[in-house]
């Protein structure tokens, strides 16, 4: 069975799907046909309902819980880090600044309109905006994926979309930034199965992660190497990545719970609801 699996070529994306792109996971009858798209087209491509499998913003996941539902794995949090929104360390910003965000349905765009409601959003692809803001086409940006590692030395950080949502959501949650969704018209045992092939992907990943990163660079996967991959893989593509933990499902309901009372959508969300159902593989083997 061909199964369209869509997803970003940041590296923790690429990390966390390889090990079954070379063949490391037993993908049973599975054939998966990956596509590499930027975050912001996988959001409005999910809308489109384009892919079986995506990888989208958590920040959007309300727009399509009718036709996906979300899986448990190849998750992103930050823990105390995220997007960091940057400017020209001259430039002091004016309540309606010009800045340029990755897209309008990302998850660190909707914490930033609602954390600066005024500011003018210019939408573009996220590799441009740093060089649009060290040439002062926009006041500022929002940095995301590896282009907070390292960032031209014109500019500095303005404001951490990590402490944004300590501000909003309280302390001692993670920041939700992004994950899987599959698409609920796949029969419900095919939707398990892919799921638990995906979390063996991550796990693989992780336990081979040294020479899973050697053969990335090798083959030119990844646009960041040696010890910035490294770094950068322990933030987004760790332990924590695997499988959705009691407090990430508390952190994605407090994301929903404030998009809900800010008037974001229309009913509140409990993530559980919108999981694949695990009694029901239970049940099947009992």
């Amino acid at each position: 069975m061909k199964i369209k699996l869509a997803h970003s070529p940041d590296a923790d994306d690429i990390f966390m799907y390889y090990a079954i792109k070379f063949g490391w996971v037993d993908t049973s009858d599975y054939e998966f046909d990956n596509i590499g798209l930027d975050i912001e087209t996988l959001n409005i491509e999910a809308i489109k309902g384009s892919y079986d499998v995506s990888a989208i913003s958590f920040g959007m996941y309300p727009l399509i819980k009718n036709d996906y539902a979300l899986l448990r794995t190849a998750v992103s949090f930050g823990e105390g880090y995220g997007p960091k929104l940057i400017r020209r360390k001259e430039k002091r910003l004016k309540r309606n600044f010009r800045v340029a965000l990755s897209g309008k349905y990302t998850t660190n765009a909707m914490l930033f309109r609602l954390y600066y409601p005024e500011a003018r959003p210019v939408y573009m692809d996220f590799l441009e905006i740093e060089s649009a803001v060290v040439h002062g086409d926009v006041d500022a940006g929002v940095l995301i994926h590896e282009s907070i590692l390292d960032f031209d030395k014109s500019l500095e950080v303005e404001k951490e979309i990590w402490d944004i949502w300590v501000e909003l959501a309280g302390e001692g949650l993670p920041l939700p930034l992004g994950g899987m969704a599959i698409r609920r018209s796949l029969p419900l045992n095919r939707a398990i199965e892919i799921e638990n092939i995906l979390i063996e992907g991550v796990k693989v990943a992780n336990s081979k992660k040294e020479e899973l990163c050697v053969k990335l660079e090798a083959d030119k996967l990844v646009r960041i190497s040696d010890t910035m991959l490294s770094k950068y893989l322990d933030m987004y593509a760790s332990d924590a990545s695997i499988e959705l933990s009691p407090l990430q499902l508390k952190a994605l309901d407090k994301l929903y719970q404030i998009g809900y009372e800010k008037g974001l959508w229309e009913c509140p969300i409990h993530t559980e609801e919108y999981l694949l159902p695990r009694a029901y593989e239970a049940l099947r083997k009992s």
